[in-house]
């Protein structure tokens, strides 16, 4: 499935209310980054904690344009936690790490805008 990160396409097709109930985006604290030299598009590995019920779980994240490995840690993003595992590499992503891409593609991290509780659902 191919995902346009394009500001002119069109919106998706129509979904209901359950199709949307479906897919499990979460809050998380980044707690460890470290660098993804291996990965075939740059990108770094991320451990993100998602609090008691879900705990922390690894996500590959293609964020190198506009983050720097030392500002991750303690910063707070949304991912789909129930998408099935998936290899990266040598390296197994648990979890998708959510953004949008900027004016020259570049990944912005999706978060709130205050602190939440990690674990916490969007709905």
């Amino acid at each position: 499935m191919h995902v346009s990160h394009d500001a002119e396409a069109p919106a998706s097709p129509e979904i209901n209310f359950d199709d949307f109930l479906r897919v499990d985006i979460r809050i998380g604290t980044i707690v460890e980054a470290e660098p993804f030299p291996e990965a075939r598009k740059p990108a770094f590995k991320l451990k993100i904690d998602f609090g008691p019920a879900i705990g922390v779980k690894k996500s590959s994240a293609q964020i190198v344009d506009r983050y720097v490995l030392e500002g991750l840690a303690g910063r707070q993003v949304a991912a789909v936690v129930n998408f099935a595992p998936r290899q990266i590499g040598k390296y197994m992503s648990e979890v998708l790490t959510l953004g949008f891409a900027d004016e020259e593609g570049a990944v912005i991290l999706f978060a709130p805008d205050r602190p939440v509780p990690n674990g916490s659902r969007l709905f």
